[in-house]
């Protein structure tokens, strides 16, 4: 293979990850990984887990359609996308329009395929999901209240059908994702300040367009105070362990944000904010282990016996 030939092939592959947003799908992976091991199945061992041939369908359907996501997505926001991020849609742009819709049909049927391998309500559940999204980048998000709640969904409904998998209906699951849910929900209000400009050109009518940028603030600092009542739960939970040390750096990261975003008025500050709270939920899927770090060694134990 050529120099100029390498080249061309780098860039194609840097913009399809940049196309499907891989870090966000290694991210997501890693998550539920760890929620199954730490959160789902405490009682599991680990090479149950581990060896749990339907748990890697199902993270596999998850990729394929998660990413199928993003590239439907994408499709619909090109124009929005070009003035919010020109450097990514210039990435983006390697890869052309047809071979991303073939890649999004080829990633939706191999997804609903390992959701089949698992169960035929597996199946149902993936494609129930791709319509979701596919309704949500059609429609949806151009609405206020609805693409807000929407885009909430869609982004821990993931979790879900692993949860479903592992049939764990404990209470620290619901509250863990409740506390889950308020800071996914700020940080889409917080995206859309961030893309207000493209969504005004684009007339649509995001809940910051429709609310102004005032109001969406003030709902911002409401769900901010809203998640101290699942932490203030989470601290009462025995089981919490020494993952009680990330929600209080989580409290006083909520408090920085809440401060800051009251001052924050422009596109840089807005995605400093969004940063910051991806940061979060970063450290929040690997502070897992810390929910009982002797579970980790109990588990590697058992699996090597």
């Amino acid at each position: 293979m050529s120099s100029s030939k390498k080249k061309t092939f780098l860039k194609k592959i840097v913009s399809l990850l940049s196309l499907v947003r891989g870090y966000n799908v290694l991210v997501l992976v890693i998550a539920q990984y760890l929620a199954s091991i730490f959160i789902f199945s405490p009682e599991k061992s680990l090479r149950v887990v581990l060896f749990d041939i339907h748990l890697h369908f199902l993270i596999l359907s998850t990729i394929c359609v998660v990413s199928a996501g993003y590239i439907i997505n994408n499709f619909y926001d090109i124009k929005v996308d070009k003035i919010n991020r020109p450097i990514k849609t210039g990435i983006d742009n390697y890869i052309r329009q047809e071979t991303r819709l073939t890649l999004y049909f080829l990633l939706n049927f191999i997804g609903c395929l390992f959701g089949l391998l698992v169960s035929f309500r597996a199946a149902v559940f993936f494609a129930i999901y791709i319509f979701a999204i596919w309704i949500y980048s059609h429609k949806l998000k151009k609405y206020p209240f609805i693409g807000l709640l929407s885009a909430t969904i869609i982004t821990i409904l993931p979790f879900f059908v692993v949860f479903i998998h592992f049939k764990n209906f404990s209470k620290i699951i619901f509250v863990h994702a409740i506390f889950l849910f308020l800071v996914l929900m700020v940080r889409e209000l917080i995206k859309d300040l961030e893309n207000l400009k493209g969504a005004i050109a684009n007339n649509y009518n995001t809940f910051s367009v429709a609310y102004g940028e005032k109001y969406t603030k003030n709902v911002c600092l409401v769900l901010l105070v809203f998640t101290i009542v699942p932490v203030i739960f989470l601290f009462n939970y025995p089981g919490i362990d020494d993952m009680r040390y990330y929600f209080y750096f989580a409290g006083l990261m909520l408090v920085f944000v809440a401060f800051y975003l009251m001052k924050s008025n422009s596109v840089q500050e807005y995605r400093r904010l969004h940063n910051l709270l991806k940061i979060l939920l970063l450290l929040g899927v690997f502070s897992l282990v810390l929910l009982d770090t002797s579970l980790l060694l109990e588990k590697v134990i058992s699996s090597l016996n």
